[in-house]
């Protein structure tokens, strides 16, 4: 879809027969939507239309980013809110469950606590603020370090390279970023924390055992910014993917979180309104 300046958002579409319920599927920091092609296949074969979005400067969707882009979380967010617009017609009163991925469902439940006009859930898949206080042991110090690492020198560059974290990211992201894991809240984008605190909309929250990125303690201490809004909390094993997994191996076992999700979300099987 076309974006003002020339730039585009490519959402990856799965075909449907116009009644099913909707799945926006929200990627991580630097992965494009082809990965998660399994994932987004198996939510399909239970009843989903399923769409992914390649996340502004990744995958399909531009601008690259370079020392020209100036845009950080609230444009992201801003761009989940674009997509979500455009669907209105094809949605015409379908359930939409938003499901984010790490950044991605950050960026979910923050356009769900702007605008929850139409959005049946939120599913965050290891997703959470990075603070670095809810890591365990002494994790934390490392972790602080690398964030607030990747913070001076994307304001140096003006963008970080993708040095081993990422992939190439606009430095606002990334300084963005690094706020919210050194301070635990959103305090770079005005009313975030306490349009949380008031957020309505089910949401899902699953991490998985194995996840040294978003470790369940740190999923746990995310939710508190979540007030009122009904909450289900999901843990998975490598007992239960059949193999060891990690914050990105899950999609090519993703089974049982599918099957979490149409327990939690509308139709296909779910428990949710239709």
């Amino acid at each position: 879809m076309p974006r003002p300046g020339g730039d585009i958002l490519a959402l990856h579409s799965y075909p449907d027969d116009g009644t099913a319920p909707m799945a926006l599927i929200l990627p991580a920091m630097g992965v494009p939507a082809r990965y998660y092609r399994h994932f987004a296949a198996e939510l399909h074969a239970v009843g989903f239309a399923v769409l992914a979005l390649d996340l502004r400067g990744n995958g399909a969707s531009t601008p690259r980013p370079s020392r020209a882009t100036r845009y950080g979380y609230s444009d992201l967010v801003d761009d989940v809110a674009a997509v979500c617009d455009a669907l209105t017609e094809r949605r015409a009163g379908r359930p939409l469950l938003l499901v984010g991925h790490s950044l991605g469902g950050q960026l979910g439940l923050l356009h769900a606590a702007n605008d929850p006009a139409g959005i049946t859930g939120v599913v965050l898949v290891a997703a959470a603020i990075p603070y670095w206080r809810a890591y365990p042991g002494r994790r934390r110090y490392g972790l602080l370090g690398m964030t607030q690492y990747i913070a001076a020198t994307s304001t140096v560059l003006g963008v970080w390279p993708g040095w081993g974290f990422g992939g190439r990211q606009a430095g606002r992201v990334m300084t963005d970023w690094a706020r919210t894991a050194r301070t635990g809240g959103y305090g770079n984008l005005p009313g975030a924390d306490e349009a949380l605190a008031k957020l309505s909309v089910p949401v899902l929250a699953i991490s998985f055992e194995g996840d040294d990125l978003v470790p369940a303690p740190v999923v746990d201490n995310y939710l508190g910014l979540v007030g009122v809004a009904p909450v289900e909390r999901a843990h998975i094993t490598a007992a239960d993917l059949g193999a060891p997994g990690n914050h990105f191996t899950w999609t090519r076992m993703s089974a049982p979180v599918v099957a979490r999700i149409t327990a939690f979300g509308p139709g296909a099987g779910g428990s949710g309104d239709e």
